[in-house]
């Protein structure tokens, strides 16, 4: 039985291990294979001092784990937060690698973060930990080796001191180093949206494949961020759903004749997050989950999805913008009613990210850039690909889509390891 380092202890890499474990033996992968397909390559611990406003010194924690280097560089965001840990980073890695696989992307997964609530720091503060991380990052990152790029906690502003941090050192501009930068720094055009409409996209899709029309469908969106709310918007305006509920860190808020977008849009231009909001009924946010509806969207963090509530879910699809919403127990349950819920997992429905990303890291390398247009028809048609794949491989061996693009995912890496060899 595999016993991982003592190192990656956090639920998320247990749920991580156990999702492995479940289609490595699906797939019948050998015993030898499998310790080498799970394992992260490279795990870095730093320590980041900062000068703090008031004189004092503050000792940060830092990390960065690249899982893989077969398949090229690694690819993954930079999480600033306080429940970062060495174990949770290593999931999310794991998480991306098979991210990248499934979508066909010449990377291996890595992530990065600091133990932080960036709402505690000045935006002095906030620059100095930044610079700090990226300078203590050099040794392990480069534009063929990982390329960072932003996550929960970190924005643009972050990854052009990130940048910014690693030209210096370079001696030249070196653009290719992160992603997720302003537009005018070499960032790429639909990167900010391109997580959310990526969710939506495949939302349709799903509607498409169960031949529901989405004009009249009600969504509930757990996490009224970056990803959640562009998700929200593109189903609202442009498909015609009904958002019913909606949630952040703070506050959650439900009404089953519809929530007005414009109405959060003018909340949140004013004030930092959803408390206060007066157009909807407050609703305690678990209870929120399992409320009657067409699309559930949990956007925000890991395991929000349960054994104790994945049994009440009333939506018919369970689109997972954020990384693991889904345990593996509340998997079991959802197998049971697969012909209720179908289920858009994680490594595909989030993917849109780390695609644009993928794009930006290609434009900056040959320094031609497109515009939103073509960015936005590159992604569509990648998301089409990957979806139409999993579809077909979930329906051919009557398995979950969870389950069919896992299987992808881990045979694509396994078999380019199988090709490499192991050396020496």
């Amino acid at each position: 039985m595999f016993n991982p380092p003592a190192i990656y202890a956090d639920p998320a890499f247990d749920m991580a291990c156990e999702q492995f474990r479940l289609i490595a033996d699906y797939l019948n992968i050998d015993r030898n294979e499998r310790d080498r397909l799970l394992l992260p390559k490279r795990a870095v611990t730093v320590a980041l001092p900062i000068h703090r406003d008031d004189g004092s010194v503050s000792v940060f924690t830092g990390y960065r784990v690249q899982h893989h280097l077969t398949m090229g560089p690694t690819k993954g965001g930079t999480r600033f937060a306080p429940s970062v840990n060495m174990g949770e980073i290593a999931a999310l890695s794991i998480w991306m690698s098979w991210k990248c696989a499934l979508a066909g992307l010449p990377y291996g997964g890595a992530k990065g973060g600091i133990t932080v609530s960036p709402r505690d720091l000045s935006i002095r503060e906030l620059e100095a930990l930044s610079r700090r991380y990226m300078q203590e990052m050099i040794p392990f990152v480069g534009p063929h080796t990982d390329i960072m790029g932003p996550d929960m906690g970190t924005n643009e502003q972050v990854m052009a001191w990130f940048m910014d941090t690693y030209s210096s050192y370079a001696g030249r501009t070196v653009t290719e180093i992160v992603t997720g930068k302003p537009v005018y720094l070499g960032g790429s055009a639909g990167r900010r949206e391109s997580t959310g409409r990526g969710v939506a996209f495949l939302v349709e899709r799903a509607l498409d494949s169960l031949k529901i029309e989405p004009g009249g469908c009600t969504a509930i969106v757990q996490g009224y961020g970056n990803v959640g709310s562009v998700a929200a918007e593109s189903l609202y305006y442009k498909a015609g759903v009904k958002i019913v509920g909606l949630s952040d860190a703070y506050a959650a808020f439900y009404d089953p004749k519809g929530i007005d977008l414009s109405l959060v849009s003018a909340h949140l231009r004013k004030h930092p997050d959803l408390t206060g909001f007066q157009g909807a009924q407050v609703i305690d946010p678990e209870e929120m989950l399992i409320q009657p509806c067409d699309i559930l969207i949990p956007a925000a963090v890991d395991r929000v999805i349960n054994k104790e509530n994945a049994g009440k879910l009333k939506c018919r699809i369970l689109a997972e913008g954020a990384n693991g919403p889904t345990t593996p127990e509340a998997d079991e349950i959802l197998d049971q009613r697969w012909e209720e819920i179908l289920v858009v997992p994680d490594i595909l429905c989030n993917a849109g990210g780390v695609i644009v990303s993928y794009f930006e890291w290609v434009q900056d390398l040959q320094n031609f850039f497109w515009n939103e247009t073509e960015i936005a028809d590159r992604l569509f048609r990648i998301m089409e690909t990957a979806f139409s794949a999993v579809l077909k491989r979930a329906r051919t061996e009557k398995i979950s889509y969870r389950k069919a693009a896992l299987a992808i995912a881990v045979e694509k890496v396994q078999k380019a390891k199988q090709t490499r060899g192991l050396f020496p």
